[in-house]
C-alpha cells in the first residue's frame, strides 16, 4: 500500500501527455500489487496464493522498470524514485521469500 500511495504521489510529476499512458500503466501496476497479494490470500489454498504471489511480484519488476524509464526520459529524477525503487526491491524479496515457503509447504 505504500507502494501505490508513493506511485501516485510521483506520477503528479509526469507531463500531461503521459497521463493515459505511462502514468496510468504505473498507477495499474502499483495498484495491482496489493490487489493480488490480498485476492491470492482472500482464495484460502496456498497454491493459489503463491500464484497471486507470483502475479504480484511480477507487477513489482514492471512497475521498477517504468522507474527507471521515467528517469531515462527525464521525467523524474533519480532523486524522485529512490523511495519507490527500494520499496520494490524489498516487497520483491518479501514476495520472493512468501512464494518459495509456500511451494516448498506444499510439497
Amino acid at each position: 500500500m505504500d507502494l501505490a500511495e508513493e506511485i501516485y504521489r510521483i506520477t503528479k510529476k509526469l507531463p500531461k501527455e503521459e497521463t493515459y499512458s505511462l502514468t496510468d500503466q504505473m498507477r495499474r501496476a502499483a495498484v495491482s500489487i496489493p490487489s493480488n497479494i490480498s485476492e491470492g490470500n482472500g482464495r484460502g489454498y496456498s497454491k493459489e496464493y503463491a500464484y497471486f504471489l507470483s502475479i504480484a511480484r511480477g507487477s513489482v519488476f514492471e512497475l521498477n522498470t517504468q522507474l527507471l524509464l521515467c528517469v531515462r526520459l527525464t521525467y523524474l529524477h533519480e532523486s524522485d524514485i529512490e523511495k519507490s525503487v527500494g520499496l520494490c526491491d524489498d516487497i520483491s524479496k518479501m514476495l520472493y521469500s512468501m512464494i518459495t515457503k509456500l511451494k516448498s509447504d506444499s510439497f
